[in-house]
């Protein structure tokens, strides 16, 4: 009997252990665009004063898949950019964190571990993270039966400095940075952009706008990256999130993209808490408002995901 109960906790406990485990896939398959060889750039993992987990001197980036329960899958599809200033990654509370939330309505959800902006890996390091974004929405919407998704429900979500990644790849789709020898389609269906920013014409003394570019500022870049003066008709519908006492990114940014979408008649809603101040995540301690089902709502608004789920 006492064989027969160790037997079976040690299957309900790998399943729970397999239930619990996420998939790593490895971004690119050879050589990485735009990259060299730096023996001493090694990636680190650290925990910060939030006590939430980071990591830094991302090179070899990679895709963590997070699949709902059985049964539940709905079809669409997220890859998440985690924020981070363009230093580091917040990959728990803006990165994993989201994605089972994103599970539990039947979303499959990647996080992806981009490369952050440094001279010792990328030959352009203001490229480097917008090549890798590209990449993976080619690598999920070019295998999109293979997870049983949508190839036409498939977002982005990004926070802070992942929020303007996203919103570069939401504006920057007409021409791939990376081999995309099949034409895959790297329009993004829809964009979730959390406190993002989104222009590097404004507040340029930011530590993401000198971390992407460079303490030079070329008028070029600027404009490129300042992703409000990039939006067209054909800019995916976004759903924006920001808090009007936000220190780091100020709301005035989110306001810009939001201006920038009505005007080109682009779909948007936008929700501003007078409170929360910056990476708050999916906890907004200033309120009892879970922000989160009022983007269920928006994606049920637009087909994105059905009533149902």
């Amino acid at each position: 009997m006492k064989k027969r109960f160790a037997i079976v906790f040690l299957l309900c406990f790998v399943t729970v252990f397999m239930g619990s485990a996420q998939e790593i896939i490895p971004l690119y398959n050879g050589i990485i665009p735009g990259s060299k060889t730096d023996g001493k750039y090694v990636e680190r993992q650290h925990i910060g004063e939030d006590g939430k987990r980071y990591i830094s001197l991302v090179s070899q980036p990679s895709l963590t898949v997070f699949v709902p329960k059985k049964g539940t899958a709905n079809g669409a599809a997220v890859i998440i950019l985690p924020g981070g200033g363009y230093q580091v990654l917040a990959v728990e509370h803006e990165g994993e964190e989201l994605a089972k939330r994103f599970n539990e309505f039947g979303i499959t959800a990647f996080v992806l571990k981009y490369r952050l902006p440094n001279d010792a890996i990328m030959t352009d390091k203001s490229m480097g993270p917008l090549q890798d974004a590209q990449q993976a929405m080619i690598l999920i919407r070019g295998q999109a039966a293979m997870w049983k998704l949508d190839e036409n429900r498939i977002g982005v979500v990004g926070a802070s400095a992942g929020g303007h990644l996203a919103a570069t790849l939401g504006t920057h789709f007409d021409q791939s940075y990376v081999p995309n020898p099949l034409k895959v389609n790297i329009r993004p269906n829809f964009l979730v952009l959390l406190y993002p920013r989104i222009s590097f014409e404004v507040g340029v003394e930011s530590s993401s706008a000198k971390n992407l570019l460079g303490t030079e500022f070329k008028a070029d870049k600027m404009a490129f990256f300042s992703v409000d003066k990039q939006v067209n008709a054909n800019t995916p519908k976004t759903f924006l999130l920001h808090a009007s006492d936000d220190p780091v990114v100020k709301v005035e940014h989110s306001i810009l993209f939001y201006k920038a979408l009505i005007d080109k008649n682009v779909p948007v809603e936008m929700h501003l808490y007078q409170g929360g101040g910056h990476g708050f995540g999916l906890n907004n301690k200033t309120n009892k408002d879970d922000w989160f089902l009022r983007l269920i709502g928006w994606l049920h608004q637009n087909q994105i995901i059905s009533k149902k789920n």
